[in-house]
């Protein structure tokens, strides 16, 4: 059995075993526990009383974090000549069709979200099995199908994300940085389970929100009680 750092030592004693913390000292306490020498995302996790495997029952969609990611997202759009100023006025990183599909056939995957048009996913389709798998793929249900794209590659920079439940009923995602304040991790947090709330299926019966819980990258997990957002 491993033992703990002294770090580790320190980071689990301010957490007490077995209590749900309210959002806003939990969010102070992810920033106390965190030791890496980089600025470590602040992870969510939220399990949900719902059965994934049900069409009726999944929960999918996009939220935009009031205070962003703190991530560098590289967007691709996929597009129109017509639109492709736009695209890049609006921050796009890359900018293009045929050249940039060609790169992708030959493997090249560079990037954080690709954004593009409905008329244009013709084409893109046949990317499915290496953009798939990358989580790559745009989607209407995401925003990154869409006819403006210089719209969705402004609020993907501002801090919009796409999440989607798992298998086992969990939805997960970034919602920060440790470097961020309390206050900001809060508001992206709760934005973040607020908008979970809005996509509740008709069909889910009893505790929609199961547990809460909120870590940095490589901390333990801290116990959110559900009460402290709803």
């Amino acid at each position: 059995m491993s033992k703990l750092t002294k770090n580790q030592k320190l980071a689990a004693a301010k957490i007490e075993a077995g209590k749900a913390y309210s959002l806003a000292e939990a969010a102070v306490l992810v920033k106390e526990i965190t030791t890496t020498k980089f600025d470590a995302s602040v992870d969510i996790d939220v399990r949900l009383g719902v059965d994934p495997r049900k069409a009726n029952q999944m929960v999918r969609g996009v939220v935009s974090l009031p205070n962003g990611t703190g991530k560098q997202v590289r967007v691709l759009a996929l597009c129109t000549a017509d639109q492709e100023a736009a695209a890049k006025e609006a921050g796009a990183d890359y900018v293009g069709l045929d050249e940039y599909i060609d790169k992708i056939k030959g493997g090249w995957t560079d990037v954080d979200v690709i954004i593009t048009m409905p008329s244009i996913m013709g084409k893109i389709g046949a990317l499915g099995r290496i953009l798939g798998p990358r989580g790559l793929m745009p989607n209407p249900k995401s925003g990154t199908v869409t006819m403006d794209v210089a719209k969705a590659v402004k609020e993907v920079k501002q801090g919009k994300i796409d999440f989607k439940v798992d298998k086992f009923g969990i939805v997960h995602t970034s919602i920060g940085k440790v470097s961020f304040t309390p206050e900001a991790i809060t508001e992206n947090a709760n934005e973040f389970v607020q908008t979970l709330i809005k996509l509740k299926p008709a069909v889910s019966k009893g505790t929609y929100i199961k547990s809460i819980y909120l870590s940095s990258t490589m901390s333990q997990g801290i116990k959110v009680d559900p009460k402290s957002i709803e």
